[in-house]
């Protein structure tokens, strides 16, 4: 009984118990400094650490286990006479209507069980292992549970089923802390359900490395390995031997989402003899429709029927990441990427699309975004309808007893399907003070509401273990629940992404609380929750009307496709701009996970004089990650709008541009890979460099000598040797490479200054001058010297890939502007 024990006590209890099971891979976190994870293997009958190895390295060979002694026995202690006015610490197991609804005591370090043995996670947000899945519904979800899948994460063996994530999968094992944040290295859980995923941020090693990957949005595929990452990846040191090639299209109508909305729009077009592309980056068709069980077997059904469609093609697992001139869009395919070694070396791995559409209709969805309140990144912390999509996608709950908290009525929904599922939902904390019928609804449910109050903090380590509430506005906690899961929605924003790259414009709609779009110079159409339509009958209703427009400019008849009867809903009620909720003193309110950009830092770059959302985004860095700010983007400039005591429609968003999401070099190089065509220029003292080993890197054309190694000397020891070598006599370097441009005549002092950023008209015969030269936008765009040999000659010199630019440039600016 913990509550007997003092906390030395119960940590020792758990520590060196009666636990005879012979080596252990486990978990270990340093406690302080770093706060590194690493992995160990401990003999647990010993406790003998028998070996240390790092993430991702593949655990040493089996180590017998050890006899066990009274001396191991020796630390346990008996139970004292219970306190009952003690009150739980931290990390005590709380027991709910779910089960288990906290991280065990600190002390308590779980490793591998043998297949079919289960725990609730551990210290480290780890959970089952084998092929006993706690956190996975009996029945339920998408997924394919005849087809079982073994996968690694972190050196740990887990199971999932076709048709999971990486990060459901890790869910149903219960593992939420995925990884750990870039600059403060705290540990950081599964997020989101898409590719707004900020946090569990991995690498695939096998079969072929891949760095910065989504873990919500890598299929899980039979013999997976995986390991986290404290930051930023590590590229890969082997070619990659898959394929990637590129296809052009041309299409009448181009739907960018095969959601609701995209799915109507297609519906609508798909009869009349246009011809139709539909791209959607999931490998199922139905957008939001497969996260909220809503329309079951609608959007399967349609998107059959699409298939067989003559004029139709529907492009599954394909992201549109850029929209540029001219309705041409640039979209990559993933096609064995979930296959993993399965994948038939016939196929391209990947395959981008340039698509020049005549009509585009964009049905991109929104992003719930989070809000800054205090400890706001623990692990157990998720988006609402992330946990839902968990749910009806995948029939993973994210934990057993929940609190949720919400300015909108979106949430509500995502409780209460969890609540009908067997988590135990604590609380809805929703700071308007009259939520209206939603709350009704849950509170007939059984669900306690507290509306008018807000977060104020959160408990926990490596999961979280409690969350404090009071009225909204105020600091000091009034109430704390037991939960490892906090469920957080702060509004939506419509994925203007592309729309904004096709030249649209912005308007900030405050009934709604987001940004949505206005204006648009391009043949394109928003339609659904990307426009700011969430209502799922008139998300239907727009995405239909939208697709007949576009193909009806463009000269066919539409055919009103037939909608599916929406279920009534209760009554909305509108949503509360808030983004930041005060909380205790101290504690970090967290604006962009990933770059660990708080609520503080916005105000730095504020008090520095930053007025622009641009200037701050710079400043801090908030939105500069891999997910482009995807959840903090919104968030920061209303953050930033509360500091300056503004309206955040007059601040506006950062700009966004492409791609959308990250997309790999292979792909966009496609079959242009290897030897270049281009000639391979040699210096006159190449010969030479050849003959002293020297290794070359390629600096445009030119191969240009690295270092010299000798007796197998790696890069580092052969630079310091050649700069203690120049240090103590002397050394040359062939920079014959550079850039030499001979500029004469009577004014060509003059036209340098008109070059460069400073004067050189004033250099004297013989001496020389360092200077850059800019484009027009005030961008750097070469540097180098410039020598004046005589009143009317000068030598310029620039960096070597820039020689023929830098000559073109010059060329250009005499004959057009200054002849």
């Amino acid at each position: 009984d913990p509550s007997a024990l003092t906390d030395e006590e119960w940590a020792k209890y758990l520590f060196f118990r009666d636990n005879p099971k012979g080596p252990f891979a486990e978990r270990w976190t340093h406690s302080a400094g770093c706060r590194r994870w690493f992995n160990a293997v401990r003999d647990t009958s010993t406790n003998e650490i028998l070996a240390v190895y790092r993430a991702g390295e593949q655990p040493p060979a089996t180590v017998e286990p050890r006899p066990v002694t009274p001396a191991s026995l020796a630390a346990t202690v008996e139970p004292r006479t219970a306190n009952p006015a003690r009150p739980a610490f931290e990390d005590e197991p709380v027991e709910g209507d779910g089960g288990l609804g906290a991280e065990p005591p600190a002390g308590s370090r779980g490793g591998p069980l043998p297949r079919g043995g289960s725990r609730m996670p551990d210290a480290a947000g780890r959970g089952g292992v084998g092929d006993n899945q706690p956190f996975r519904l009996t029945t339920g979800g998408r997924v394919d549970r005849d087809t079982p899948l073994t996968f690694t994460f972190d050196g740990i063996e887990y199971q999932g089923y076709r048709g999971d994530t990486l990060a459901s999968a890790l869910l149903a094992n219960g593992v939420i802390a995925a990884a750990t944040s870039i600059k403060l290295g705290r540990p950081r859980g599964i997020f989101s359900a898409g590719v707004e995923e900020p946090n569990a941020v991995i690498q695939i090693e096998e079969p072929f490395p891949e760095p910065m990957l989504p873990a919500t949005t890598v299929e899980l595929y039979d013999g997976l390995v995986a390991t986290s990452l404290p930051g930023q990846g590590r590229l890969a040191t082997r070619p990659d031997p898959a394929r990637y090639d590129a296809v052009h299209a041309h299409c009448d109508l181009l739907i960018v989402g095969a959601g609701p909305a995209g799915l109507a729009a297609a519906a609508a077009a798909a009869s009349s003899g246009a011809r139709v592309i539909l791209a959607d980056d999931r490998p199922e068709l139905g957008g939001s429709l497969l996260g909220t069980g809503e329309l079951p077997g609608w959007a399967e059904e349609l998107g059959s029927r699409l298939e067989s469609a003559p004029e139709v093609r529907v492009l599954r697992r394909t992201t549109v990441f850029g929209y540029y001139d001219d309705n041409h869009l640039l979209a990559v395919e993933r096609r064995t990427n979930h296959l993993g070694a399965e994948a038939p070396e016939n196929v391209s791995r990947e395959r981008v699309h340039r698509i020049r559409a005549r009509r585009v209709v964009l049905a991109t969805g929104a992003h719930e975004r989070s809000l800054a309140f205090a400890d706001n990144d623990r692990p157990g912390i998720m988006l609402a309808a992330s946990a839902r999509t968990h749910l009806h996608r995948h029939g993973v709950l994210p934990g057993r007893n929940a609190v949720v908290f919400t300015t909108n009525d979106s949430a509500y929904a995502a409780a209460l399907d969890l609540a009908a599922a067997g988590v135990r939902i604590a609380a809805i904390v929703d700071t308007r003070p009259a939520p209206g019928e939603w709350a009704d609804r849950a509170r007939a449910a059984g669900i306690e509401v507290l509306a008018g109050y807000a977060v104020t903090g959160t408990e926990g380590e490596a999961r979280l273990t409690a969350v404090s509430v009071a009225p909204y506005g105020e600091t000091a906690a009034q109430r704390e629940f037991a939960a490892d899961l906090l469920l957080v929605s702060g509004g939506w924003n419509p994925v203007a992404h592309l729309f904004s790259q096709a030249g649209g414009k912005l308007r900030y709609d405050e009934p709604l609380g987001a940004f949505v779009p206005d204006v648009v110079r391009q043949a394109v159409e928003v339609a659904g929750s990307a426009n700011g339509t969430f209502d799922l009958a008139a998300v239907l209703a727009q995405g239909a009307a939208a697709g007949a427009r576009a193909i009806e400019a463009e000269g066919y008849t539409p055919h009103a496709p037939v909608l599916p009867a929406v279920p009534a809903q209760p009554q909305g009620t509108p949503p509360m701009q808030v983004f930041t909720v005060p909380g205790r003193e101290g504690a970090p309110r967290f604006v962009d996970l990933q770059r660990d950009v708080t609520v503080d830092d916005l105000a730095r770059a504020t008090g520095a004089g930053m007025r622009s959302v641009e200037h701050t985004k710079r400043y801090t860095t908030a939105g500069t990650a891999n997910d482009q700010g995807k959840t903090s983007g919104v968030l920061a400039s209303g953050v930033v709008a509360d500091l300056l005591g503004v309206d955040i429609s007059a601040l506006g968003t950062t700009t966004f541009r492409p791609p959308y999401t990250p997309v790999s070099f292979a792909a966009l190089a496609g079959r242009d890979r290897g030897v270049l065509s281009d000639p391979v220029r040699t210096t006159a003292l190449h010969g030479w460099h050849v003959e002293h080993g020297a290794l070359f890197e390629n600096v445009g054309q030119w191969k240009r000598p690295w270092y010299y190694p000798q007796d197998g000397e790696d890069m580092e020891t052969a630079v310091l040797r050649e700069c203690a070598a120049t240090r103590e006599s002397v050394g040359f370097m062939d920079a014959s490479t550079l850039g030499k441009i001979d500029v004469q005549g009577p004014d060509a002092g003059v036209f340098l200054d008109l070059l460069y950023t400073n004067m050189m008209s004033t250099l004297k015969v013989g001496m020389i001058r360092y200077g850059v030269m800019c484009k027009p936008d005030g961008m750097v765009f070469d540097d180098g010297t410039v020598i004046r040999l005589a009143p009317d000659r000068f030598l310029v010199t620039t960096t070597t890939g820039n020689a023929a630019t830098v000559l073109d440039w010059m060329e250009e600016w005499l004959q057009t502007e200054w002849p």
